[in-house]
């Protein structure tokens, strides 16, 4: 098996599904899945805007050895993780993840242990902001915790 690089971007800009999606299959025949995965802005309770910080570096850095890790766990033909920063409106994405493989088993269990992981072993700090002007930080979730545990072999 072919050792896959993951494309990992952190960024403030939006993302295109369909582009990305197509360069993760373009010109290879030994494609025969694709599992993608856009984490979208919630608008409930009056949110009117989820703003992301990160340490730029350190965030690319842990990204990258959770991207990687997935790439020597299955065997995937490609890998891609863009995760945004800064203000997030209602209705946008915040995360995208795809994951290639010949075999869609390999292409879906990559990319659900890749969301799990990047929910509880990335560092971005997430900002609720409200229409009536209040704001609040996200608490980390329990139930997050227990998600990216389940992946967890000697880790």
């Amino acid at each position: 098996m072919a050792t896959v690089t993951p494309l990992v971007c952190v960024q403030e800009a939006g993302f295109d599904l369909a582009a990305e999606t197509a360069r993760l299959s373009e010109g290879r025949i030994d494609v025969g899945g694709i599992a993608s995965f856009v984490g979208v802005c919630r608008g409930d309770d009056g949110l009117s805007a989820l703003v992301l910080e990160h340490y730029p570096g350190m965030t690319e850095r842990a990204l990258t050895k959770i991207a990687t890790e997935a790439c020597a766990r299955w065997p995937l033909t490609g890998c891609t993780v863009i995760h945004r920063v800064g203000r997030i409106l209602p209705g946008q994405g915040i995360v995208l993840v795809l994951t290639a493989s010949a075999h869609r088993a390999a292409a879906l269990e990559s990319g659900a242990f890749l969301i799990d992981w990047l929910k509880t072993g990335a560092p971005f700090w997430k900002r609720e902001e409200f229409a009536g002007g209040e704001s609040r930080w996200v608490e980390a979730k329990a139930s997050d915790d227990a998600a990216s545990a389940r992946w967890q072999t000697g880790r």
